[in-house]
């Protein structure tokens, strides 16, 4: 809601008003039953000072018009009732007449209702005088239109609060209102209605940190269904996310980083609009990389600022593992290059720039203008940039290290919900330096720190290559094989399926998924993959087992230009014989154990370790199972395998 009582609101409780004014006057003027009628005339005049007081007031709309509908069915009542004493003055009608004495307590009790209710609208609707920070955490009564919901009457408080509270006491309902959409999607819902969006907006544009984090947390639960995310598209929550991005405090971005993800995947128009703001993933990239892939610095060649001061370059350090060799061809590593050098701390440059520095020092007392490498203080009118790149109040040095993580965890999520089936955000993340930051996550994790900060990294190059599995433009731009972030990428993807026996399963599944969507990028001398996802189909969890078979079918299948050479790599491994089993054995796992077994018949019909392994008679076994051959993908493959094994093997040979 918008504050400021609107013309609508206003002519609503002139109604009643006037209602309540008709009712004392009726009830004046009766000429019986003299001490109920003076009873209800109190009343109806105290009823309707108060609905003068609300009109003058700015009030809050939702509880206002139910309090309003149900402050007209008092007056009504009470208007029948004087009404009828009005008409009761002869003897002789008040013989005939049904008695209204016993009506009076049920309308009397009707209107102090009334009272009650429209009291308690406009002291919630107004501004404490005396509040001051933490001084107005008392719920302020409840109204009787609420007893029958009491979370309604919550919600309203809490809204209320964030309109008329103090900085502190707003950042407190925020963070309760968080907690009620986080616990139950109707609470979120009743949220949305009871125009709470719109204050939480304010507050995080406004806000203390305490209340920006949990305005940006409980927007983020807001947009469970189509209505809500209209709502908080209408409210501009999205333009807000992508300037707050911008903006320390950390844990504030860190709120708004994981916001994102959760109405990303929520909302595939909120997905929509996160990728029209191209700004959102490169923020997000940005808190990914900082920490991450700068403090390879030391990797990096030599770049022009160390020749432009005469000073030899020591020789680098020697390449410890394929990421450094990445890291050191990468155009945006140099040190000369401006990509990020903005976002250098300090403390990363390597000793390779401290002649130059030393040489800058004594030009400078020298009174000589000197061409520095470094990023210049911006002058005192502008403030401070930190690491990011971001003016506010903190910088990424002073954040400390729980934040930091829980930050660079929350870009990773966000990056895996919008990422996912959206070609724009994938392209947007692939031509930023994102891939080869989660290269990095996935080899060395969060150092601790609990954040699922791997598993966020494995989740999103899972959705990239899915997208681009089926998007030959950005398979051919990102994961081209002379790419040096797709060979990063490629390289600790392939490390954790190789060392599945000793990883989470958890992390294990969206690397085997990714390899498998990136099967048509390898090459033929690429021959590493196939033997770490063979070694999975022996003896594994039934997900992992699944997922394995899925990524070797993708290898051997037709589409793959080099099913030939993978089909053969699967049976040189010993995939035929754990194919086999899993045939007969494999309960849910059959039916894609089956056509991956028909594709490896096809493409090598004749090879012996097949023959060795009974091959043909599983084919011939599996056509008489109903429910293999029900499958729409089983049947015209598996008559096409029997009969390429029928032309190449002898049946004596193999029974």
């Amino acid at each position: 809601m918008e504050r400021g009582m609107g013309e609508g609101l206003k002519a609503m409780l002139a109604k009643p008003i006037k209602l309540a004014d008709q009712v004392a006057k009726q009830a004046g003027s009766g000429q019986c039953f003299r001490p109920e009628c003076k009873d209800l005339r109190a009343r109806a005049e105290k009823l309707a000072e108060v609905l003068r007081q609300a009109a003058r007031a700015d009030l809050y709309e939702r509880p206002a018009e139910r309090i309003v509908n149900g402050t007209m069915q008092a007056l009504a009542k009470a208007g029948a009732m004087a009404k009828r004493c009005f008409d009761s003055h002869s003897r002789l009608r008040r013989f005939l007449s049904f008695n209204p004495v016993s009506g009076f307590p049920r309308t009397l009790a009707l209107l102090d209702t009334a009272v009650e209710d429209v009291a308690w609208l406009i002291r919630i609707s107004s501004p404490r005088a005396d509040a001051v920070d933490g001084d107005d955490d008392d719920l302020r009564g409840m109204p009787n239109i609420a007893q029958n919901d009491p979370i309604l009457f919550l919600i309203w408080d809490h809204i209320a609060r964030l309109h008329t509270g103090s900085l502190a006491v707003r950042a407190d309902s925020a963070s309760t209102l968080a907690s009620l959409a986080r616990d139950n999607p109707h609470f979120a819902k009743l949220i949305v209605e009871e125009d709470g969006v719109v204050p939480l907006v304010r507050l995080l544009k406004e806000g203390s940190d305490d209340g920006q984090e949990a305005a940006a947390t409980a927007l983020g639960l807001l947009g469970r269904d189509d209505a809500s995310v209209d709502r908080l598209i209408h409210a501009g929550v999205c333009a807000v996310y992508a300037a707050t991005l911008k903006e320390p405090p950390m844990r504030v971005q860190a709120a708004v980083a994981e916001a994102i993800a959760s109405l990303a995947s929520h909302s595939k128009i909120c997905q929509d609009l996160f990728a029209q703001t191209n700004s959102v993933v490169r923020h997000l990239v940005s808190h990914l990389a900082a920490g991450t892939i700068q403090e390879h610095s030391r990797y990096s060649v030599a770049g022009s600022s160390s020749r432009s001061t005469g000073t030899a370059t020591p020789p680098p350090e020697p390449m410890r593992s394929l990421h450094s060799v990445v890291l050191a061809s990468t155009p945006s590593m140099l040190p000369g290059t401006s990509t990020y050098s903005a976002n250098e701390p300090p403390e990363a440059s390597n000793a390779a720039q401290q002649p130059a520095r030393n040489n800058q020092m004594q030009s400078a007392a020298a009174g000589r203008t000197t061409t520095t490498n470094r990023v210049t203080a911006p002058p005192p009118t502008r403030p401070q940039l930190s690491s990011n790149g971001s003016s506010g109040r903190g910088s990424r040095e002073a954040e400390d290290p729980a934040t930091k993580a829980r930050m660079k965890a929350m870009a990773a999520k966000a990056l895996w919900k919008l990422a996912h089936g959206h070609p724009g955000v994938c392209k947007n993340i692939t031509e930023s330096r994102a891939l080869l930051c989660f290269a990095r996550l996935l080899e060395k994790g969060d150092g601790g720190a609990g954040t699922h900060l791997q598993f966020y990294s494995a989740m999103a190059i899972m959705e990239i290559t899915r997208v681009a599995e089926h998007n030959l433009p950005l398979r051919q731009s990102a994961f081209k094989p002379s790419s040096p972030p797709a060979k990063a990428v490629a390289e600790q993807l392939l490390c954790i399926v190789r060392n599945g026996e000793h990883d989470d399963d958890d992390l294990l599944l969206p690397c085997i998924t990714a390899l498998g969507c990136l099967s048509r990028t390898f090459t033929a001398s690429e021959t590493r993959v196939i033997g770490p996802l063979v070694r999975l189909l022996d003896d594994r969890e039934p997900p992992v087992t699944k997922e394995a078979i899925v990524a070797l079918t993708k290898f051997a299948c037709n589409e793959n230009h080099l099913h030939v050479t993978h089909s053969k790599a699967i049976v040189d491994h010993g995939g035929a014989r754990h194919l086999v089993q899993l045939v007969y054995l494999g309960d849910q796992l059959q039916v894609e154990a089956l056509i991956l077994l028909c594709y490896v018949a096809l493409h090598v019909p004749e090879s012996e370790e097949l023959a060795q392994a009974g091959v043909l008679a599983v084919l011939l076994w599996a056509s008489k199972q109903a429910q293999l051959v029900q499958d729409l993908r089983v049947d015209p493959l598996l008559s096409k395998a029997k009969g390429r094994l029928d032309l190449f093997q002898s049946r004596g040979s193999i029974i």
